[in-house]
């Protein structure tokens, strides 16, 4: 277990692949640092308020108990404390931020820190076989488990 992971994301309507995403997050660390994607960043994809995806996520948080173990900070940019917190030792992605986090990792040897250990975790599929995410629920193409909708 590393003592500190980052993970960051917009976490739309928070379902089944976001949960397993932070849940790998808090098994790999002792401490999570949780970047919350900005109204900025997420409203053009059409994406909830910071407020109530935030209000979600400490929802989430709470009743899994890793609430105490978390640090949510709000992302201005794709990069946050990842490309300058030298305590991170690993970051948590999945096959779609993959190359954000090589990307944070040249950025973090450009300013002299360690890169971070890249946990990669598989996206998850819904009951069609396609990847779940929040553009297919806000669509009406599955729910937040990943069922299809009829």
């Amino acid at each position: 277990m590393f003592r500190k992971v980052a993970v960051g994301g917009t976490f739309d309507m928070l379902h089944a692949g976001h949960r397993e995403l932070l849940r790998v997050a808090f098994t790999s660390g002792e401490r999570v640092v949780i970047g919350l994607t900005s109204d900025a960043i997420a409203r053009p994809k059409g994406a909830e308020s910071y407020d109530r995806r935030l209000a979600r996520l400490k929802r989430f948080l709470e009743e899994e108990g890793f609430a105490r173990r978390a640090e949510i900070v709000r992302l201005e940019d794709y990069y946050g404390p990842a490309v300058s917190d030298a305590e991170l030792e690993a970051i948590v992605v999945t096959d779609e931020t993959l190359a954000r986090a090589e990307e944070i990792n040249q950025r973090r040897r450009q300013r002299g820190l360690r890169e971070l250990e890249i946990i990669l975790v598989p996206l998850l599929l819904a009951q069609d076989g396609k990847p779940i995410s929040s553009r297919r629920i806000r669509r009406g193409e599955i729910d937040r488990e990943g069922r299809v909708c009829a």
